[in-house]
């Protein structure tokens, strides 16, 4: 049985043994049962596909990685009608098979790791597509209508490839859980980001000096769990994102941030957010001992208080004698209890 296999192997087919895998059992409306079989060519250093002598229909996993395909042929690709996984990730693949679009039933696609500068738009059409993941190609960008058509897709990660933009399809992307664009050269973000409902992971970290704003709508990802945005070029942090009341990480890391500024940052998440929420609420963000000093000091004077109380020079300057407040509160004092008289060298108070 085993030289059986490795005869097969030889010539490109293994059907995968129980030590190794099993075979599926997918049931159809025309038939009772139909035996779907996983097939493992992965690392066999293939530079082409051999002409398979089974029927193509019984795969329901094709794992091709790690090989040096540069194409995959346009008949082999169409005559998968049952492929769920379909993995060729770590080959030479230029491009992709525009017969890829007959996979309906493909959820995983895993193409990372290639030379690919595209995906193709029939690409739209696998419609059960549930993960996608691109990463380590040359992409510029992604198909336009990508997010109109791929409604079930979960995943989404094309990190570490030249993508400028996402298309605006991609925020009605709404059953996505993971959108995953670090290392590119993204310029921004599409606008209405708030129908991704789903989302509870964003990462766009190491875009550098490409990616300078985020927009407003990324407050409004409700389910949105952890946010990466390090090592980017941004300044300011929207307020929206103090109302995700989920986020429970969020990194910074690398940008030039006036907003939030350090002390806040250094403070926590939960600072973060209130600082935001106070933004949104036009609630100062003054320093508490700033905003009342000046009254604070007159306390420490004991202009309120009704007695005098001695304090280090260095905090305030005092009147030589208490008057009450009501006898000070005539034309004749006016003026005279403005932060700059009452705390400056100059004033009408010596110490």
């Amino acid at each position: 049985m085993m030289y059986e296999q490795q005869q097969q192997r030889q010539v490109g087919i293994i059907h995968v043994d129980n030590n190794k895998g099993r075979q599926m059992r997918l049931e159809d409306s025309d038939q009772d049962s139909t035996k779907l079989e996983i097939v493992d060519l992965s690392g066999m250093s293939l530079d082409s596909l051999p002409n398979p002598p089974l029927n193509l229909a019984t795969i329901c996993k094709l794992d091709l990685s790690n090989n040096n395909l540069q194409n995959i042929p346009e008949s082999l690709t169409a005559r998968l009608l049952n492929v769920i996984v379909l993995d060729v990730h770590s080959n030479q693949l230029k491009c992709l098979p525009n017969s890829i679009g007959c996979l309906s039933k493909l959820k995983i696609l895993n193409v990372s790791g290639n030379l690919l500068q595209q995906l193709p738009t029939t690409i739209d059409n696998c419609r059960s597509l549930q993960e996608l993941n691109a990463n380590f190609n040359k992409l510029r960008q992604l198909p336009d209508t990508i997010g109109f058509e791929l409604v079930n897709l979960r995943k989404l990660s094309v990190n570490s490839n030249k993508l400028v933009f996402l298309p605006h399809s991609t925020s009605h992307l709404s059953n996505l859980r993971v959108l995953d664009a670090r290392l590119n050269c993204l310029r921004s973000l599409p606008e209405d980001l708030e129908n991704l409902i789903n989302l509870q992971i964003l990462n766009v970290s190491q875009n550098f000096q490409y990616l300078a704003a985020l927009p407003y709508s990324i407050g409004l990802l409700m389910s949105l769990v952890e946010l990466d945005v390090s090592y980017n070029k941004i300044t300011t942090l929207p307020d929206s994102i103090g109302c995700l009341k989920k986020l429970q990480k969020l990194s910074v890391e690398g940008n030039p941030l006036a907003s939030p500024p350090p002390e806040v940052m250094e403070q926590g998440l939960h600072v973060v957010k209130q600082y935001l929420c106070d933004n949104i609420n036009g609630t100062s963000h003054k320093p508490s001992h700033k905003k009342n000093s000046w009254l604070g000091k007159l306390a420490k004077c004991g202009t309120f208080s009704g007695q005098s109380v001695k304090i280090p020079e260095r905090e305030a300057y005092i009147m030589p004698s208490y008057r009450p407040i009501d006898g000070l509160a005539s034309p004749r004092y006016m003026g005279m209890f403005s932060p700059k008289r009452l705390f400056s060298p100059k004033s009408y108070f010596s110490r």
